[in-house]
């Protein structure tokens, strides 16, 4: 657990469920861990850090002991973890991060009613159980 990023998402919302898949697919080197926002750990992880989640309340990467990252930052800074093509994501970067957020704002405050939401936080089936904090 020590050399692994944790990936904070609002488990009840369906772009980040899908965002999430995502990355458990391509993740080959084992770097990720997850945990939704809603759940007990997500919310000890956000509290530790003084995360004010009213105003991040959809994708938080965590590097423990280095750093955490917010909103696009964190999309972008786990392309780049994913390795292959996905590294020329990095071009994105060149993009002002208050451009890239505003983007990034617009898709996550409309994201419930663009993809739509669950009543409750996915549940991993057993094989992805190992991936997810309790």
């Amino acid at each position: 657990m020590e050399n692994k990023k944790i990936i904070l998402f609002d488990g009840v919302c369906n772009l980040c469920n899908s965002s999430v898949q995502f990355v458990i697919k391509r993740d080959k080197k084992d770097i990720f861990r997850y945990a939704a926002l809603q759940s007990e750990i997500g919310q000890e992880l956000v509290n530790q850090r003084h995360i004010d989640t009213s105003k991040v309340d959809s994708i938080i990467l965590i590097e423990p002991g280095v750093a955490y990252y917010t909103k696009s930052d964190a999309a972008l800074e786990i392309a780049q973890d994913l390795g292959g093509l996905w590294k020329l994501t990095a071009v994105f970067t060149w993009i002002p991060t208050s451009i890239r957020n505003s983007i990034y704002n617009l898709v996550a405050k409309n994201r419930y009613k663009w993809f739509g939401k669950q009543d409750a936080c996915m549940i991993p089936t057993p094989e992805l159980k190992a991936k997810f904090l309790d």
